[in-house]
This record gives structure tokens, sequence and C-alpha cells, in this order.
């Protein structure tokens, strides 16, 4: 279930949400964002989702260093996206961590925070399609409760500055 949207109120801001995976792609959608925050003088959210591939591990100590290695992993690939902004559009985006369906959390974060505005996804310029978040994320588009948009991985830093 959606809640109103309150970045233009008084008090708010509008944020991009960016999902940072382990695609090629995903330095586009970071870039994107961050040029888009700078223009609406708002802010980026960038998420990082560890699916957790058996949470019965029969044995308890595997599971967590499973899981420690994980949040680890997303750390460094949330320093990394950060840095980019940053370097980009001199911001600090807020950093998310969550665990489970990417989708199911994607929605959780949005319903959250009433200041997210937007979803920024970047698809795969590659012959096997535009990858399996923004395909699954396609299919949802009608009820999804925000705008999503899509960036080309093709464009270089040149054309996505054209477009923000």
């Amino acid at each position: 279930m959606s809640t109103q949207r309150r970045c233009y109120e008084p008090g708010h801001r509008p944020k991009c949400l960016v999902v940072v995976d382990d695609t090629a792609e995903w330095d586009r959608a970071v870039y994107y964002a961050s040029r888009w925050a700078v223009r609406a003088a708002g802010g980026v959210v960038m998420l990082r989702v560890i699916e957790i591939l058996d949470q019965n591990q029969q044995w308890l100590g595997v599971a967590e260093v499973m899981r420690a290695e994980a949040i680890e992993a997303a750390e460094i690939a949330l320093d990394r996206a950060s840095g980019r902004a940053n370097g980009v559009a001199a911001i600090t985006p807020d950093r998310v961590i969550r665990e489970g369906d990417p989708l199911e959390q994607i929605r959780d974060v949005i319903d959250q925070d009433r200041d997210i505005a937007m979803l920024v996804l970047a698809a795969s310029a590659g012959a096997e399609g535009p990858g399996p978040l923004v395909s699954a994320i396609a299919r949802t588009a009608g009820s999804f409760p925000i705008p999503v948009m899509i960036v080309p991985g093709h464009l270089s830093d040149a054309e996505i500055d054209g477009l923000t």
C-alpha cells in the first residue's frame, strides 16, 4: 500500500531511490540520480539488497558468516557508489542495506520514506535484455507507487548531462 508523497511539502525535499547491484550499468543510474538531485535540489537514497538464499541453514555459524560477508560486500558497493555520487554532484547520499526479495525491499523503502519521488534504474544495453530488476519492475509498472526512470546503459556522462 502506497502512502501520499510529501517530497515537495515544507520541510521535505525530493529524493531518487537508486538500487546499487552487481550489474555493469549501476553507474548510469547513480550518475543520472546524482545529476537530477543537484538540479532538483533533492537527494539520493542508495539501496543495496542482500538476497539470503537459505535462511534455514543447518549450520547457524555458516549462515552468520555468510550474512556478515554479504553485509561487508554491500558496504563496499555502497562506498563505491556514494563516492561516485559525491564526485559527480558533491552530494552525500543516504544509504540503506536490506535483506530479502529486491522488489519487496524496494517497495518497503519507498513506503517508509515519503520523500522518495522517483526510482532510477539503468537498463543493460546487451542483447540479453534490460536486466532482471528492470524487467520485474516493468511488469508491475502500472501499480508501482512512484515514477520509474530507466536510464539506457549505453548513455555517456555527457549524454546524461544533457538530459538532467
